[in-house]
Parts: structure tokens; sequence; C-alpha cells
């Protein structure tokens, strides 16, 4: 029977998911992990690629609210 391993919790914020982010690049590059976990940092990056990218453009739609001067509740879509 395959073993079934959980994905890794998303990070509490934008910056701790950078932080992750930019350590799995370092070792990605470094060029010395074996194949099996280059492929294994490799998704964990894009996760995280995609949780900073979704938090940035929350961050931008929140200011384009605000610029326009509308003062309403704001909720992500």
């Amino acid at each position: 029977m395959p073993k079934v391993t959980s994905s890794p919790a998303l990070p509490p914020s934008y910056e701790a998911g950078l932080q992750e982010l930019e350590q799995l690049l370092g070792q990605l590059e470094s060029g010395q992990l074996p194949l099996d976990q280059l492929l294994t940092h490799y998704q964990r990056g894009a996760v995280l690629l995609q949780f900073c990218r979704e938090k940035l453009q929350a961050v931008e739609d929140q200011i384009k609210v605000l610029d326009d001067g509308q003062l309403k509740t704001w909720a992500p879509e």
C-alpha cells in the first residue's frame, strides 16, 4: 500500500512563506540535493509561490479599494 503523506501546512504569514521559499531556492540552486528531494522541494516551492502571490494580490486589491476613496468592507474572492 502506498504511503500517504500530508503536505506541510501553509505558513502563518507572507513573510514566513517568503523566507521558506528563499531557503528552498537556496537548497535547489546548490545542486547538492538527491533527485527525490529536488522534486519534493520544487513542489513545496510551487505551493509557497502561489501562497505568496495570493497574499500580495489580496493586499493590492485592498489598496485599490482604499485608493478609490471607498470605505467598505473588503473580502478576498
